[in-house]
């Protein structure tokens, strides 16, 4: 349905996008730093989850919405912004319970819980601004509207920026924890790592917030 050329010709827009690091990265980046590579891993997969509902929403016709609304896309940029300061704050906040002495043991499991950790990665793959503007922006001008089941093109060409988003935002947070392992030699300097990771959350959302369209 979808032709190969089109496949690839997405793939490689959709390439150049991801490797520009955007809000979703960066999130990944604080939550490895904050609590470990099991955090990044859930987080890269809510991320994802996250991306393909905005996916979804422009199949379905929501995404034009969004485009074409000053109001809309505020709120949904603000929705984001807000509560990527606000797990930056809570990271912050706890960084002084992480404790070397945990780290690699089932014990120092992310503080949040898997599932809460997921959720927390959905919420700001699908208010991530970058990701609104390409997908609703972006991937209707591959869709080959003369083959017709256009909703359906859309689906399956979501699919390509999803699995390299996937691979790209876990490899950043498998690195990013790795710094963090080394740096858990000391509690005192774990915490700082936690509280660096907190601020860089803190740092993306209100840089989320006052960044975007002008219009």
């Amino acid at each position: 349905m979808v032709s190969a050329d089109r496949l690839l010709a997405f793939a490689v827009m959709s390439l150049l996008v991801i490797v520009i690091p955007g809000p979703s990265v960066l999130f990944v980046i604080g939550r490895a730093l904050a609590h470990g590579r099991r955090t990044a891993v859930a987080t890269a997969l809510g991320n994802v989850v996250g991306s393909y509902l905005l996916v979804v929403a422009v199949a379905v016709g929501l995404g034009s919405l969004v485009e074409r609304s000053v109001t809309v896309y505020l709120t949904v940029k603000l929705a984001g912004a807000a509560y990527l300061v606000y797990l930056g704050v809570q990271a912050f906040r706890h960084r002084g319970e992480l404790k070397a002495s945990q780290i690699g043991t089932r014990s120092a499991g992310p503080a949040r819980g898997d599932l809460r950790t997921l959720l927390d990665g959905v919420v700001v793959g699908v208010t991530n601004p970058k990701g609104v503007v390409f997908f609703a922006a972006v991937l209707p001008q591959f869709v080959d509207h003369s083959a017709g089941h256009v909703p359906v093109q859309m689906l399956l060409l979501g699919l390509v920026p999803i699995s390299i988003g996937l691979v790209t935002d876990t490899l950043w947070g498998l690195t990013a924890s790795a710094a963090r392992t080394w740096f858990a030699g000391s509690d005192r300097r774990l915490s700082l790592i936690g509280g660096a990771g907190g601020c860089t959350m803190i740092g993306l959302g209100l840089t989320v917030a006052v960044t975007g369209r002008a219009d």
